[in-house]
């Protein structure tokens, strides 16, 4: 949600590579876009309601003066309706500070009511023009910037990533974070700020991470990085190894469709480097940091997560009970936070996160640990929150996703849950090595098979099928077993970029409920392939079809019997059965996306989404 970026530079004009670094923010969603640059002693802003084209537009209009010291943003409405005047940055009424600011201020009305009964005027809704406001009240009293922000946030409660830059302290900006993202990036000619790393990539390959509470004084040439508790520190130097190239389109359409194509080189990523094929086992990085005595210890494992995260969560808890025989529940984070403070015991939490920086996650991961709980998190960003606060990691090395539907990161989330199980099934003593052996040749066979999924005939009949979609209202996504959290992610993928209604739902549960809906203008996408659940599968579509329901069956190729039911079949590989849902996901990603492309929408950004929701 939302996306800052900021920059210092010793000379020269930084305008171009900050509006840059805010485009490849655009998949976090948002509603406006501003910039506000100083200039000669003075601050000016241009802000505009809509996509950054928007801005653009109006900075082609009415042209800001160049400027060393930018700071952007790009905003998604919590405090006042989208529009020009609720947009970011925001000044304070006396027009010397300005602010950009993610996250949500909680106590603004107390404060925005003491500022105002002090003299103080505003002119938008919003809780950041009450921050700028906060800070210029304690620069006024003779504190120089960095103490004034700092005590300016002693007075607030909430999460915040913050930028701040003052007419009056020309060459520095301030930034500080609480629960909200913020890196700043280093330079040879100077610094720079952004909410999420890809943002820089253009400009730099090194960063520091802050910490909640931490703020920092950002010069060209220099930096002054402070504690939570008001003292110098040093923090660590983190090189990203992603590629600017990375987080562009690369001739495809979107960003979406660059990332579904992208899966067999995230299983190469996530999974080859770690099969240890001599022991039939799997060898984590450092910062992994169990050992096979304390995972042969583990009388559970839970797993939380939310949205895409949490359907990959539900594959790991069934991987695991499969290969190690270890029980464990699959909870929704923000779920989690309101249940009864039981004994966490010998257990395992293992916390999934595409970005490291899910609000509702983070919160659940701290509350397991309060309550004496250790943490494996699973996620795609290094220098992340989870990837820094979890007790141990497991990187997904997916490279970044821009899309805000997410394909790729699903993926290998669901390939590093499966290298988790056979870890912790060969420590457990429930695998032996050619066992192990065979699980894992299983995964770096699986790449060839992909091949099938992308030619010709299989788009075409994706296509077919997406086409009958796009003149229906609402549908049912059903699978059992390990393709039930499938049809959930295929229904959510649906939802999220073509706006039709669906649901997923396990296949035996549809006679108790959903089976009332099902008529000619209610069709079901049923999961059938070849596994342990196939002739309950065929049972279900023969019961659709009786009540004249349309089928879209996601089928092996050749399956004579599901063809003679479905109305529509989009054929996949035979694979073996514990990784069909790395097969049997990509189609169902596909026809999302034929969906909403012929329903003209916008498929990397959709309307009222956030790629990475980091308020609650």
């Amino acid at each position: 949600m939302c996306g800052i970026v900021a920059a210092v530079i010793s000379s020269g004009d930084i305008r171009a590579e900050v509006l840059a670094g805010l485009k490849t923010l655009e998949y976090r969603g948002y509603d406006s876009a501003g910039m506000a640059v100083l200039h000669q002693g003075e601050i000016s802003v241009r802000r505009k309601m809509g996509k950054i084209a928007n801005l653009e537009a109006e900075l082609d209009r009415n042209e800001l003066p160049p400027s060393g010291l930018v700071i952007a943003h790009t905003r998604w409405a919590t405090h006042g309706a989208p529009a020009d005047r609720n947009a970011h940055p925001h000044r304070d009424d006396k027009e010397r500070i300005v602010v950009v600011h993610n996250g949500i201020i909680e106590n603004f009305l107390e404060l925005r009511q003491r500022l105002a009964d002090a003299g103080h005027e505003f002119s938008t809704e919003t809780d950041t023009e009450v921050l700028a406001n906060l800070i210029a009240s304690h620069r006024n009293t003779g504190l120089e910037l960095h103490a004034a922000v700092r005590a300016a946030l002693k007075e607030v409660h909430g999460a915040y990533g913050l930028v701040v830059m003052s007419a009056d302290d020309p060459e520095q900006l301030i930034v500080a974070r609480m629960d909200s993202p913020l890196v700043i990036g280093l330079g040879d000619h100077g610094n720079y700020a952004a909410s999420d790393m890809p943002a820089l990539l253009h400009l730099t390959r090194d960063f520091l991470i802050l910490e909640n509470g931490e703020s920092a004084m950002l010069r060209a040439d220099s930096m002054e990085v402070l504690s939570a508790a008001g003292k110098p520190i040093q923090p660590k130097t983190l090189h990203c190894d992603w590629t600017p190239e990375q987080a562009e389109r690369g001739g495809y359409p979107h960003f979406m469709l660059k990332e579904i194509h992208e899966q067999p080189d995230v299983l190469a990523r996530t999974a080859f480097d770690r099969c240890v094929d001599k022991d039939g086992d799997v060898d984590f990085e450092e910062e992994f940091g169990l050992t096979d005595a304390e995972l042969a210890g583990f009388e559970r494992l839970r797993f939380m997560a939310m949205g895409t995260s949490l359907h990959a969560a539900m594959l790991g808890q069934k991987f695991l009970a499969e290969l190690a025989r270890l029980p464990g529940e699959t909870l929704n984070a923000s779920e989690f936070l309101y249940s009864a403070p039981l004994e966490e015991g010998n257990a395992l939490t293992v916390v999934v996160s595409q970005s490291g920086e899910t609000a509702d996650s983070l919160r659940a991961m701290r509350e397991v640990q309060r309550r004496g709980g250790r943490v494996l998190g699973i996620c795609n960003v290094q220098g992340s929150t989870l990837a820094r606060e979890a007790d141990h990691l497991i990187l997904t090395h997916c490279g970044p996703e821009i899309g805000v539907a997410s394909t790729k990161a699903f993926f290998g989330q669901v390939t590093a849950l499966y290298l988790l199980a056979i870890r912790l099934g060969r420590a457990r003593g429930v695998l032996n090595a050619n066992q192990g052996r065979e699980y894992l040749h299983d995964l770096r066979n699986l790449r060839h098979h992909f091949e099938a999924l992308f030619r010709q005939e299989s788009l075409d009949e994706i296509k077919q099928a997406a086409d009958f979609l796009t003149g229906v209202r609402s549908c049912l996504f059903l699978g059992r077993g390990l393709q039930h959290p499938v049809a959930l992610e295929g229904a959510l993928k649906l939802k999220e970029i073509s706006y039709l209604h669906a649901e997923g739902y396990p296949a035996g549960e549809m006679k108790h409920g959903p089976i009332a809906l099902i008529d000619e203008h209610f069709p079901v996408i049923a999961l059938s392939v070849k596994d342990r659940t196939y002739e309950k599968m065929l049972s279900n579509l023969e019961e659709v079809r009786a009540r004249g329901g349309k089928v879209i069956a996601i089928a092996n190729q050749g399956d004579e019997r599901v063809a003679a039911t479905a109305d529509y079949v989009i054929s996949v590989p035979e694979v073996p059965e514990l990784l069909s849902p790395l097969v049997t996901v990509v189609p169902l990603q596909l026809l999302s996306y034929e969906v909403a492309l012929g329903l003209g929408r916008d498929i990397d950004q959709p309307r009222n989404l956030a790629k990475s929701v980091t308020v609650e």
